[in-house]
């Protein structure tokens, strides 16, 4: 089981940059692009800087690129918590 999962992406969204500029967070979002759903990378940052905080991992600021949708968001912090497990 995922230690982070879209549900908390969600949470995290809502609760830091409020509702989405002209987005949807309704239904399946995993797979559709944060500026689809109307969040700037600025948002992304702060969705960032918010799972450092709580699973206590450094997330580089490369690391964009690599989380262009929710579901890669998921997968690569899934990777990181993991590997600070070891």
């Amino acid at each position: 089981m995922s230690e982070f999962d879209v549900a908390q992406v969600k949470e995290i969204m809502l609760a830091s940059a409020g509702a989405p500029d002209g987005g949807e967070l309704d239904g399946d979002i995993a797979d559709v692009e944060f500026a689809e759903l109307g969040y700037d990378s600025l948002a992304v940052l702060e969705l960032c800087s918010q799972v450092e905080r709580r699973y206590g991992i450094t997330i580089s600021d490369d690391a964009l690129g690599e989380m262009p949708t929710p579901a890669r968001a998921v997968e690569y912090v899934n990777l990181l918590i993991e590997k600070a497990r070891v």
